[in-house]
């Protein structure tokens, strides 16, 4: 949680709503053909009207120098150190489609990949499969068996599964098998710790028996790789750290899992962000007073490598901005878990744009809402996990420190 161990005696509850939007790989960089940024390139007349009464800034996720994954950028935005509480992918994976993770079990985020005829890596996501062809490779996967392991393993969306290994022998101290980059083969699992030593096996052999089995099945689609291996930790309340009713309406599975696991309710949505802001509609003259609502295709253009969709998909989400304006929370926050620049193709280290929207901000942007206009903004460059002091503050609902 927030290293603010007053924080409990200055926390009020109010009747002000606060919205928080994370739009996934929301910064990127001036790309060299285009001498632009995506955030600079786009028309984006709903933020930039947002930020010229806002107060704006950018927030280092991590450390400077330090490239997030989405866990712990996420996990900082709600105010957890990203370092202390580091998150495993497969749980917050397994967990945000509902998959049954016990104590001590090991669950791992996988992805169906393509690889060549000399075993290396094509493309890591399969060319993007959908869903529905996500769901027929798992069911070929589920014949699997490892001696001393039960094998779980789960659909996500896309090229995503989630796979769960069940025993006592199970230990999230093994190494990923996938390198995250194309043109070497895939990794072998190893234990980082003596207690490791079975379960890397096993690993090293689910994998082996998924290429035989994919091996001719499907051309786009012929292995797997598998990355995130934990257990489920135990994390302070966020609810009850911050005095808030909190709500989660997210389409993705992992950012549910995210949200879940701090203890947020997370609501019933489809699978688009249309569908999200319409969840919000529905609830927000209910009960709840925060809102983490998250948009992933901007991310997906930047690790695409695809600077005008990116742009575009920025451009798609400044359209849906509106409905939310027009619900008037009190307090409305637009921020990202980390920076993928299209130009890189992942995520980046530089700092994410956001802004804080209230009768309480202090404008200081014009024009437009970009990497280096929020840096010039009234807060500055803070580390992400103090965001949400000053989201507090902004809804007013923290009292005065010390007499």
């Amino acid at each position: 949680m927030i290293d603010f161990q007053y924080l409990s005696s200055i926390r009020k509850q109010t009747a002000s709503k606060i919205v928080m939007i994370v739009v996934d790989g929301l910064g990127g960089m001036t790309n060299p053909s285009t001498g632009q940024s995506e955030l600079e390139a786009a028309v984006l007349p709903n933020l930039d009207r947002l930020a010229a009464s806002s107060s704006c800034g950018v927030s280092t996720p991590v450390l400077p120098g330090i490239t997030p994954g989405s866990g712990p950028g996420h996990m900082a935005l709600f105010g957890y150190n990203p370092i202390k509480y580091l998150l495993g992918r497969g749980v917050l994976e397994g967990l945000g489609i509902g998959a049954p993770i016990g104590k001590g079990d090991v669950a791992a985020r996988g992805n169906f990949c393509l690889l060549g005829d000399d075993g290396k890596i094509l493309d890591r996501r399969a060319g993007r499969i959908t869903t529905e062809e996500c769901v027929e490779l798992v069911e070929l996967l589920k014949q699997i068996e490892i001696p001393g392991f039960g094998i779980e393993i789960y659909p996500v969306m896309d090229y995503r599964f989630v796979l769960v290994l069940k025993g006592e022998t199970s230990s999230p101290n093994v190494s990923e098998t996938d390198p995250q980059i194309t043109g070497i083969a895939p990794l072998v699992s190893n234990p980082t710790s003596e207690g490791g030593t079975g379960t890397a096996l096993a690993v090293n052999l689910f994998t082996q028996r998924s290429m035989e089995i994919l091996r001719g099945h499907k051309k786009s689609a012929n292995g797997i790789l598998l990355r995130g291996f934990s257990n489920i930790p135990e994390l302070p309340h966020f609810g009850s750290s911050y005095a808030l009713n909190p709500a989660a309406i997210a389409a993705y599975p992992m950012y549910r899992g995210v949200a879940g696991l701090l203890g947020m309710e997370v609501l019933n949505s489809k699978q688009t962000f249309e569908d999200e802001i319409k969840t919000l509609e529905m609830n927000f003259s209910k009960g709840y007073d925060y809102f983490f609502l998250h948009y992933k295709p901007a991310d997906s253009a930047g690790e695409d490598g695809n600077f005008s969709q990116k742009v575009a998909m920025l451009e798609e989400f400044d359209k849906k901005l509106e409905r939310v304006v027009q619900l008037e929370p009190d307090v409305i926050v637009i921020c990202g878990d980390h920076s993928t620049p299209s130009y890189f193709s992942s995520h980046s280290w530089h700092p994410v744009p956001f802004l804080i929207n209230s009768k309480l901000s202090q404008g200081k942007v014009g024009g437009q809402f970009t990497e280096n206009s929020c840096r010039e903004g009234t807060i500055g460059n803070i580390r992400a996990e103090e965001l949400m002091l000053l989201v507090l503050s902004h809804a007013g609902k923290l009292n005065k420190f010390g007499p």
